[in-house]
């Protein structure tokens, strides 16, 4: 064991977090081992060692999604490719086991959670082939819909489905669920524009629909299915009293049960297939690849937020706007009004509006300028006698085409389910549920739920889509009370004979049945068509392997087993909602845990007595699994729609694991940094004369006997030593200060760059706009904080934090010239990072500073100034995680298109986690991380490889292959020298 391997016990939970005693639905103590025999061996010598997690670690991670149910797997399998599944359907068959899918686990009713075989089929599974010029879409089943629309919005294109969660939900469940969203409704839904789909049936049977040949090939490997499917056709069309029940039930939105309107849709058995697999929550087969019709990318968009004095008339106002042609009419109650200003640019006074105020979305999207305008016009003429109310200052109740203002409507109404969510009270359940109603019928839906709501003692809330008469709701209950949960008992029993009986509706409109309806579906479709589902699961799944009591489950009470319990945790991540939007921004998410997976481990060690098996095992993987692989970054911050910074709590948890001895190294170093920086650029200039080989020798051998998160593994990509000195500036007429960042001093360009250093280069080019920048002769022994605010130094952090604002106050005169700061992390550090941890007198000083990163001065203040003299061909950008957080991603671009005549940025560009020196700790973070952006990159040239950060392009020149990533201001400089351009890069 290495000297300094920090205890996982530092991480344990303190006996007083237990204060109820250990959680009924704790995995048990004899778990604790993970997959038992001979289930682990048999998968392992079938698959292989590294597509079988089997760890009680691995098992908690994947036992909860988005919904208030929690099943713990007995084994996870990752599969890679139709072979892994077909040889798990064969052992599932043989062994009498089930299975179940789980792609990105955003699904609301427990729907990606099994209780034997659980079959991960994201991380091997994405990818998309646009079709016909963006006309149609191969798109694999692991692939969010976020990033597909990034691929087709090239072409004007994009997906019909469109669900709050597209930034995180994939594909395949969407066509699993049917997911549809704000604008979907009954005809951009995945039912309507699916062309095709390959799925792998039970049996093993590979269908692509698409091919001409399928039905064929499927009658003579299948007979009894396509028989039994063509036999349930003949049955179903011989009763026009179903058919019209059928029909009548999708003339609104629902996703309830199987699509029984696929045997009137399809004339195949394969069509019908196509057919059923939409909504059918993994239960008929896997959705191994999609084929999508595409929609046009209307991008002339319209839109305005309306506030009414009540619900119903909100509601009444609908039909005006749908019959103008509005895309999407989307309803919020006061209450989620009031929820949302948790979330990141909404108006806070939103907090003072009346209960009874209720808001419409309404949004056209056109195609052209002339179409907007006749919109617009048919908006003014809906909006004519309207009751509209302004209660807070910052409404407007106007028709807005600002981009940024529309996003905020969009970004308040999408976070429903968190924000809403995030506010309950700590410790307890959440249950998100939806439904659907005829449209004329919205206004008295919405006030019979709101006082079902009242009457069994639950929040009301109540959002939807109103266009389309689709509400949804949520519920809060503590899981570890019986009178709680037969409370929510009661209520679910009265609200699915309510929606059935008073309104004819649909008891889910567009999150699939899943575990929390499906007791309830015969109360909405009759015993006639449910027995009809019950025998198209017995004939496509006759040995029910898969996802058993998902869609379907004879047991009235199935909705009340499972529930999870969710223990109170760290204060900054108690609110999490498990709804999983965090993930795909994670760096690690590939390697190791996700943000929602350190949360989920951290809430199971909270069920446990505090001396557990269970906790134990959990601890031991804990600090690597979600501490060390925790890149540090908070993209997850970005993307959780109430901001849960669980990149935060691994700092913290890293400052718990470290010793007193470690956090007054630290601070030394901190107080001796001076030195510590003249160190630092000297061990890498005799590095470059050492030779890497040896380096990696001596580094690893110190790694494994000090500890990996301590020593730095030396990298080939790990340029040389920077210029011993800084260039020479004038105080006096400086427009501006300017901070060269320590790890800008310490190194230098990549290999075989021939310029200027970066220094040199922002300096030229600020004097060439007439902006003159100053280099004050002090700044070594200075740093924006981050080596000690990512590793949880906490005393360190503070000497640093309050020296740099101190330096910073005195150089720019007490703010009165702006500090420029030319790497993307140091910026947001001293902008940002630094002030919790300033003195009081400290934080009034950085109050009076402005921070402005090099590239948003090169842009704004500079560019304006400058002659671009010559350009390069072609330019991939890295935007860095920092300028996510910043905001200045544009700002990236637009200096890079002064300079490139193509500029790329990856459709999968993301944090490239090597995070100062977390990829110099553990490369394997950065190699994950990257993977597939490097992919985009290496597939063809450019010119250029172009970001923000040094550490970052030594990360990416890491994935890369040694592409040579530089700063896009050594490019501007390049871009705007007078002098003949003699250099080559």
């Amino acid at each position: 064991m290495p000297l300094l391997e920090p205890d996982p016990a530092a991480l344990r939970p303190a006996a007083t977090a237990h204060p109820a005693g250990p959680s009924p639905d704790r995995v048990p103590d004899g778990q604790a081992s993970g997959t038992p025999e001979p289930l682990l061996g048999d998968l392992v010598a079938l698959l292989g060692p590294e597509k079988v997690l089997h760890t009680i670690s691995d098992l908690v991670r994947y036992a909860s999604d988005a919904s208030p149910y929690r099943f713990v797997p007995q084994v996870v399998v990752v599969a890679e490719d139709l072979d892994d599944i077909s040889a798990v359907f064969s052992y599932a068959h043989g062994k009498g086991r089930n299975i179940v899918f789980r792609a990105a686990g955003t699904s609301l009713n427990g729907q990606a959670q099994g209780e034997d075989i659980l079959v991960d089929v994201r991380r091997h599974w994405t990818g998309i082939e646009v079709l016909d010029d963006g006309a149609r879409a191969r798109i694999r089943p692991g692939t969010t819909v976020l990033r597909a629309n990034a691929t087709l919005a090239r072409y004007g294109r994009l997906l019909g489905p469109d669900p709050a969660s597209a930034i995180a939900c994939t594909l395949g469940g969407v066509v699993a669920n049917n997911a549809s969203g704000m604008t979907a409704g009954t005809t951009r839904n995945s039912y309507r524009t699916l062309a095709s789909v390959t799925l792998v049936l039970p049996s093993g049977t590979v269908v692509d629909t698409a091919d001409p040949a399928a039905d064929t090939a499927l009658a003579q490997a299948e007979p009894a299915l396509c028989a039994g499917l063509l036999a349930l056709k003949a049955e179903i069309e011989a009763d026009p009293e179903l058919v019209a029940r059928i029909r009548a039930k999708y003339e609104i939105k629902n996703t309830n049960g199987y699509r029984l309107d696929a045997f009137l849709d399809g004339a195949t058995p394969t069509q019908i297939l196509r057919g059923l697999a939409v909504g059918s929550e993994g239960t008929l087969g896997f959705v191994a690849e999609t084929v999508f019709d595409t929609l046009p990318l209307d991008r002339h968009t319209s839109s305005a937020l309306l506030f009414f004095p009540s619900l119903r008339a909100a509601a009444a106002a609908v039909p005006r706007f749908t019959e103008a042609g509005a895309r999407a009419v989307e309803l919020m109650d006061g209450n989620t009004l009031r929820a949302s200003v948790s979330v990141a640019g909404v108006p806070a006074d939103w907090a003072q509006l009346p209960k009874e105020t209720t808001a419409l979305l309404v949004e056209f999207r056109a195609p052209d300028e002339t179409a907007q305008q006749a919109y617009e016009a048919a908006a003014a003429r809906a909006l004519a006698d309207l009751e509209l109310v302004a209660p807070v200052a910052s409404v407007t109740n106007a028709f807005t085409r600002d981009a940024k203002t529309i996003g905020g409507y969009w970004k308040a109404r999408k976070a429903f389910v968190t924000a809403v969510g995030g506010s309950r009270p700590s410790g307890t359940t959440l249950i998100t549920e939806d439904f659907a109603v005829p449209p004329s019928r919205l206004a008295d839906a919405c006030v019979a739920l709101l006082e079902l709501q009242s009457r069994h003692g639950f929040d009301a809330a109540v959002a939807g889509h109103a266009a389309h008469g689709n509400l949804h709701f949520l519920l809060a209950f503590d899981a570890a009370r019986p009178d709680d949960v037969a409370r929510y008992a009661a209520f679910m029993d009265e609200f699915c004979t309510l929606t059935v009986e008073r309104f004819d509706g649909s008891l889910k409109a567009e999150h699939a049945t899943g575990r929390n309806i499906a007791p309830f579906l015969e109360l909405e479709w009759g015993p006639r068509a449910t027995e009809l589902m019950w025998r198209i699961k017995e004939l496509v799944d006759p040995h029910g392997i898969l996802a058993p009591r998902v869609l379907l489950d004879r047991d009235p009470r199935a909705h009340l087993r499972g529930l999870k319990t969710i223990p109170r945790v760290e204060a900054i991540a108690d609110p999490c909602i498990e709804c999983g939007f965090c993930e795909p921004t994670c760096p690690s998410e590939d390697l190791t845990t996700t943000p929602r997976q350190r949360i989920v481990l951290r809430r199971e060690m909270l069920r446990q007595a505090p001396h557990s098996p269970v906790t134990g095992e959990l601890l031991a993987s804990y600090g690597y699994d979600a501490v060390d692989t925790c890149a540090g970054d908070s993209t997850c911050k970005l993307a959780c729609p109430v901001g849960i910074d669980t990149g935060a709590m691994m700092r913290d948890f890293r400052h718990q694991r470290h010793s007193p001895r470690e956090e007054w190294t630290a601070a030394q170093a901190a107080r001796h940094f001076t030195a510590v920086e003249k160190s630092a650029r000297l061990a890498v200039a005799a590095a470059d004369r050492i030779g890497d080989r040896l380096l990696a020798s001596v580094t690893g051998a110190a790694r494994r006997a000090v500890r990996p998160d301590l020593v730095p593994e030396w990298l080939p990509q790990i340029p040389g030593a920077a210029a011993r000195r800084l260039p020479a500036t004038r105080k006096t007429g400086a427009a501006a200060v300017y901070y060269p960042a320590c790890v800008n001093r310490i190194f230098g360009e990549p290999a075989g760059f021939h310029g200027p250093s970066l220094p040199e280069a922002v300096v030229a080019v600020s004097q060439r706009a007439g902006k003159p920048v100053w280099i004050p002769s002090d700044v070594t022994g200075t740093c924006c904080a981050t080596i000690w605010h990512s590793k949880g130094y906490e005393r360190g952090n503070a000497v640093m934090a309050n020296r740099i604002v101190e330096a910073a106050w005195g150089w720019t005169a007490g703010g009165r010239l702006p500090l420029v700061v030319d790497a993307s992390s140091c910026t947001l550090g001293i902008a940002h990072e630094v002030v919790a941890h300033l003195t009081p007198d400290n934080r009034a000083l950085h109050a009076e500073l402005t921070i402005v990163d090099s590239i948003v001065w090169a842009a704004r203040e500079l560019l304006p100034h400058l002659e671009i003299l010559r350009t390069t061909g072609s330019a991939v950008l890295h935007p860095t995680c920092s300028m996510q957080h910043l905001g200045d991603e544009a700002e990236l671009i637009e200096v890079a298109e002064a300079c490139a005549r193509e500029v790329v940025v990856p459709d999968d560009a993301g944090c490239c986690a090597f995070a100062g020196d977390r990829g110099m700790l553990h490369k394997e973070l950065t190699e994950s991380a990257t993977s597939k952006e490097a992919a985009e990159v290496t597939s063809r040239h450019f010119d250029a490889y172009l970001s923000a950060n040094r550490m970052c392009e030594v990360g990416m020149d890491h994935a890369t292959g040694g592409r040579g990533y530089y700063s896009v201001l050594l490019e501007l400089e390049r871009a705007t020298r007078p002098a003949p351009d003699r250099a080559a890069h």
